[in-house]
């Protein structure tokens, strides 16, 4: 029920601009629409998608992949699970703890936070901003930007760079 308290606070506002001064009202109403019209259609395919990995991708698929000898997979798998989970963070940090129990590299981790900045619902309102060309290096710098921190943090914490699961010859 919250949920609908902003939508239902806007159309009151709409509603009672409408008796007050109807034209400049209208002209609200139009530009709200103009800019619905040109970032829905996006936001609505990026609300499939995140519900859609959401959906397939479980915990404990998280868990596999992150593991000590993850490698490039895993580093790939955190980049992209932090770019498509939604919600607060704090409510992730319970099931970080969980994963870095069951054997989560510290890096990932890192790597899964910082990428909670990208965020696939808000790239059509930045193109709609600031153009694409803006928006493409400024993701791209996110994302390189937490495979450094994941690295930092792995050095910090003692984690080796590659598995030596083989065995010494």
């Amino acid at each position: 029920m919250r949920s609908f308290l902003f939508l239902s606070c806007v159309a009151v506002l709409y509603c009672i601009l409408f008796i007050f001064v109807p034209d400049e009202a209208l002209i609200a109403l139009k530009g709200s629409m103009a800019i619905f019209l040109r970032i829905g259609i996006p936001l609505s395919l990026v609300f499939f998608l995140i519900f859609a990995l959401n959906f397939f991708l479980k915990p404990s698929h998280l868990t596999n992949l992150l593991g000590k000898d993850s490698g490039v997979k895993g580093v790939l798998v955190s980049t992209l699970a932090g770019i498509i989970s939604v919600g607060p963070i704090y409510a992730w940090y319970p099931l970080l703890k969980e994963l870095k129990a069951r054997g989560a590299k510290n890096s990932l981790i890192a790597i899964f936070l910082n990428n909670r900045a990208v965020k696939p619902v808000l790239l059509p309102i930045m193109i709609s901003y600031f153009g694409w060309v803006y928006v493409i290096i400024f993701t791209l710098s996110t994302i390189l930007g937490s495979l450094v921190c994941g690295f930092l943090v792995g050095l910090a914490t003692g984690e080796r760079l590659h598995s030596t699961t083989e065995g010494s010859m």
